[in-house]
C-alpha cells in the first residue's frame, strides 16, 4: 500500500532533475509491487525531524518484521566501491569520487530508529506487561541506481554489493528480504523466530510516521506555494511606517519568537511549536514573490525588487 507518493519536482538544474526522475522510477516500482499489497507499506520521499537533526529517505518500507530504507542514485555510468568502502563514478571518460549512498542512508535509519524508540510507548502495544521495542526488528538498507549503469561487482566488497541494485531488480530484493510467507507457508513452517508487530501496531506505526512529516521549513523554501500570504488584519502601523506582524504559520503563535538566519533568508522559530516561518512574504504593494529581507541591528526589513517598496516586518 502506498502511504505517501513522491513530492512535486521543484528542481531546476539538469543533475537534480536526473536524480528526481530516478526516484520517480524507483517509487513505480514500488507502486507497482505493492500498491495492493496489505502488509507492506511504503512511504516516498519522507522527511522528518528529531533532535535538531532533518533527514530525507527517498523511499521508506513498513511490513510486519520492520523496515526497509532505499536511497535512489541516479548514476548513468559505471560505479565501482573498493575494500575501504570509498566509491567512484564515471562520467564519460573521467572517474571522480562520489559520497556512499550507503553511509548516508545508514545515517538516516539511525535517525528514524532513534525517532521511533523514543515515542515506542505510544506506538508499540504491551505484551506480558513488557513495553515492545524497535531495536530487535529488522532494518535493511538498499541503494537502487539507473538500470543502465554498470556495476563492477568484482572487486567489489560483499557487504555492499547485496545493497546495491538496479531499480529493475529492487523490488526482488526487498521481496527476498523481506521474506514474508502466506499464511499456508506461516502454518507448514515454524523456523521464522522474527518478533512481528501486529495488526495494530502497523497502523500504529503508519499513522505515527505520517503525523511526522514535516511542511517545507524556510530552509527548503523554493516556490511562490511555500510564501507565507499575510491578512490585512495582520498589519499595523508604527512611526507612520507599515509594519507587519507575522504570526506563526503552523500553529498561529504571535508572541513567542526567535529570530535566526539561514540558507534561504531569516526566519522565525516558534517559541510554541519550534517550527519556522519565513519572513520573506509577499509584497503588500504589488504582491510580487520576489521579495528579500534585510537586517539592521534588530529591524528587519522587506524589500520588493520589482516595485522597490520596504516594509517593516516583525
Amino acid at each position: 500500500m502506498i502511504l505517501k507518493s513522491k513530492d512535486a519536482d521543484r528542481s531546476q538544474s539538469i543533475r537534480a532533475k536526473a536524480g528526481t526522475q530516478q526516484e520517480k522510477d524507483v517509487a513505480f516500482y514500488l507502486c507497482r509491487a505493492f500498491k495492493d499489497d496489505k502488509q507492506v507499506f511504503v512511504l516516498n520521499d519522507y522527511k522528518f525531524t528529531f533532535n535538531g537533526e532533518t533527514a530525507q529517505i527517498d523511499h521508506l518500507i513498513v511490513y510486519p518484521f520492520g523496515f526497509v530504507l532505499v536511497e535512489s542514485k541516479s548514476i548513468k555510468g559505471e560505479v565501482k566501491v573498493n575494500s575501504a568502502l570509498e566509491w567512484t563514478r564515471s562520467y564519460g571518460n573521467k572517474w571522480t569520487g562520489m559520497p556512499s549512498p550507503i553511509q548516508q542512508v545508514e545515517l538516516q535509519k539511525k535517525l528514524l530508529k532513534e525517532l521511533l524508540s523514543d515515542n515506542c510507548e505510544q506506538i508499540l502495544e504491551k505484551k506480558l506487561g513488557v513495553q515492545g521495542r524497535f531495536g530487535g526488528r529488522c532494518w535493511d538498507v538498499f541503494c537502487a541506481i539507473s538500470s543502465d549503469a554498470i556495476i563492477d561487482r568484482e572487486s567489489m566488497p560483499l557487504s555492499i554489493t547485496g545493497q546495491l541494485v538496479k531499480s529493475e531488480f529492487l523490488v526482488d530484493s526487498i521481496i527476498k528480504k523481506m521474506n514474508i510467507k502466506s499464511s499456508l507457508m506461516k502454518i507448514i513452517k515454524f523456523a521464522d523466530t522474527r518478533p512481528a508487530f501486529s495488526t495494530n501496531e502497523l497502523s500504529s506505526i503508519n499513522d505515527f510516521l505520517l503525523s511526522q512529516i514535516k511542511s517545507h521549513s524556510s530552509h527548503d523554501i523554493e516556490s511562490p506555494e511555500d510564501v507565507v500570504e499575510v491578512p490585512q488584519s495582520k498589519q499595523s502601523t508604527q512611526n507612520n511606517n507599515q509594519v507587519i506582524k507575522i504570526n506563526c504559520k503552523h500553529c498561529g503563535e504571535s508572541e513567542r519568537f526567535v529570530y535566526k538566519s539561514g540558507r534561504y533568508g531569516y526566519f522565525k522559530q516558534c517559541g510554541n511549536c519550534e517550527k519556522n516561518t519565513p519572513l520573506s512574504i509577499a509584497c503588500i504593494h504589488c504582491s510580487s514573490k520576489k521579495t528579500k529581507v534585510s537586517k539592521r541591528q534588530d529591524s528587519y526589513t522587506l524589500i520588493c525588487t520589482d516595485c522597490d517598496n520596504t516594509t517593516m516586518v516583525m
